[in-house]
């Protein structure tokens, strides 16, 4: 049972205080008219006394009831890693989950209590809707890929095209499943380096936060992130150009999703924040790109 707030147990004393007195008055007067012989008029008096006591109570608990705070239940919002600074700004004081795009997803298929769900990726949020789990997704940003190294770049790399030589470089990228992963695989496909991820030691990871914490730290030689993230983290990371011409289409999707108990209405307005002018402004502070508003 929860506890009644402290505010909220004082105004109950405050308003049910003369109940006491009167309770306290009622039964000296039922015992000195039953020693005195009171007769109608002192059953008449114990009623009126009654129907007073009555009053003040109803009054304390209706006063009681509106004191006690109503907390409104945050939304929750299940986004991708590389979100996790900028959705907070935009749409603060709500319930988050961070993780890989297709963690997240597969919680969701799974009765997770997601009100809103940020894929990096169309993939997952176009699955949860065409399961009937989410409603149509909306593009909400855009991103690219960097290639980088730690600041101090000890492995010496200076072009992507270096880790098609036998170096034996520790390089760290997203899970062959996670969007980063598959979109990093696009990148070394279009440039001709698809056999880079046999030729060196390669560490994968769920989530996009955790590949670019390994390689700021100096555990991986290089790797590649998202843009956004190495702009995050210009002072530990080194950029290495990649061609424009290899950059996958990054596109982040939103929607809402749909559950018995979800706040729809909380979540289309977290959705309405991101797409509105100071939610594009957040976003494009943070360095991801935009679509064409709508």
């Amino acid at each position: 049972m929860a506890a009644i707030p402290r505010l909220t147990y004082r105004l109950v004393i405050a308003v049910t205080a003369p109940a006491t007195v009167w309770l306290r008055g009622a039964a000296q007067s039922h015992t000195w008219n039953r020693l005195s012989g009171g007769g109608d008029r002192a059953r008449h008096l114990d009623l009126a006394t009654l129907a007073r006591l009555r009053l003040i109570l109803l009054v304390g608990f209706v006063v009681a009831a509106l004191a006690v705070p109503v907390t409104a239940s945050a939304t929750t919002i299940y986004a991708a890693s590389s979100l996790s600074k900028v959705v907070t700004s935009i749409a603060p004081g709500n319930t988050y989950s961070f993780a890989g795009s297709d963690t997240l997803a597969f919680q969701i298929e799974n009765g997770a209590p997601a009100d809103v769900f940020l894929s990096a990726a169309p993939l997952y949020a176009e699955r949860l809707h065409s399961k009937g789990l989410c409603a149509t997704p909306v593009v909400f940003a855009l991103n690219t890929l960097t290639f980088v190294t730690p600041a101090s770049n000890p492995a010496g790399i200076t072009r992507v095209q270096q880790l098609d030589r036998p170096g034996g470089y520790r390089l760290a990228v997203g899970g062959k499943h996670v969007p980063l992963g598959i979109y990093t695989r696009t990148l070394l496909g279009k440039l001709g380096l698809g056999r880079a991820l046999t030729k060196n030691t390669v560490s994968s990871y769920q989530k996009a936060s955790d590949v670019t914490s390994v390689i700021a730290l100096g555990s991986a030689d290089a790797g590649v992130v998202y843009t956004t993230d190495w702009y995050a983290n210009t002072t530990k990371l080194l950029a290495i150009p990649v061609p424009a011409s290899a950059q996958p289409l990054i596109r982040y999707e939103a929607c809402v999703v749909t559950r018995p108990g979800s706040d729809t209405t909380a979540a289309n307005a977290v959705i309405a924040r991101l797409s509105s002018l100071a939610g594009r402004q957040a976003l494009f502070n943070a360095h991801f790109g935009l679509p064409p508003k709508t």
